[in-house]
């Protein structure tokens, strides 16, 4: 009798943790907004305003990014500051740049200073492309690098920043349509970015792993200096931090708000793909 009674009170209890995971999963999968939040613009593709319009709608978007959306602050906290994922990065072209880089702990400020300058949605695809200027943006945490800048050998690891300015993004998102509680929402798929930077500032410590704090000062000088050469060097870390950022970032929020808030005469998927290509 107590091997059943045990048994009987581990599966009573197992079958309670069941239903909890079910029920947050349900939950989870209904996070959606069913009425327009009060922040957004909605436009109308086929009217002759609209690339106004949605740069408007986009810009107010970002701006309450900022302010705080509960449900995207409850995952990723803030959006400026920012707390960006790991990042693991190899680079090998045989010329000036051969890098193996990991950065952690970092966090990007001055996103919430960003200007939407133009958001284009094509009508064929419903993808967008995005024009965004940061007056500032600063990339600060921890850093391991080895390998070669601007034929540099380096070797080292410690605190980091990456200080841009005057940034302009043009930022191409690809997005699928899908249907949910009647509403039809964006699953975005890919970001891919241009970054015209108007200066870059930056600053490793150890970088020869503390072994001469003078040529590691020199060094972070020589950088500064042919920062336009520097930035080249290390354009694909940078790119991708913020691509896979800003994906994370969109693919939450567009889950959360239907399509439908922003693009009033969008299609379903169905009327856009055809049957059977959703």
């Amino acid at each position: 009798m107590l091997y059943n009674s045990v048994n009987l009170r581990t599966l009573a209890a197992f079958k309670g943790l069941l239903i909890v995971c079910a029920c947050a999963s349900v939950a989870h999968s209904l996070e959606y907004y069913t009425e327009k939040p009060s922040y957004m613009q909605t436009c109308r593709i086929n009217e002759p305003e609209f690339v106004k319009c949605s740069t408007s709608s986009i810009q107010k978007l970002m701006e309450q990014l900022s302010i705080g959306i509960p449900e995207v602050t409850e995952v990723i906290g803030t959006f400026d500051p920012l707390k960006v994922k790991d990042i693991q990065f190899s680079q090998d072209n045989q010329g000036a740049v051969q890098l193996r880089a990991n950065l952690t702990d970092v966090v990007a400020t001055g996103l919430s200073k960003l200007i939407i300058k133009e958001s284009k949605v094509s009508k064929k695809d419903y993808s967008w492309e995005t024009k965004v200027y940061i007056p500032k943006l600063r990339l600060e945490g921890q850093y391991k690098m080895a390998g070669k800048i601007l034929l540099i050998p380096l070797n080292g690891a410690g605190h980091m920043f990456i200080e841009i300015d005057k940034l302009n993004i043009l930022m191409r998102t690809k997005t699928r349509l899908y249907e949910k509680g009647g509403f039809t929402f964006y699953n975005v798929t890919k970001v891919r970015m241009e970054l015209t930077p108007g200066g870059v500032k930056t600053n490793f410590e150890n970088i020869f792993n503390g072994n001469s704090k003078e040529v590691e000062r020199s060094t972070n000088l020589f950088f500064n200096e042919n920062w336009r050469e520097f930035f080249e060097a290390l354009r694909p870390l940078v790119t991708e931090t913020v691509e896979t950022t800003l994906l994370e970032i969109l693919q939450m929020v567009f889950h959360l708000i239907p399509a439908n808030f922003f693009v009033e005469d969008i299609p379903t998927s169905t009327e856009l793909y055809g049957k059977g290509k959703k």
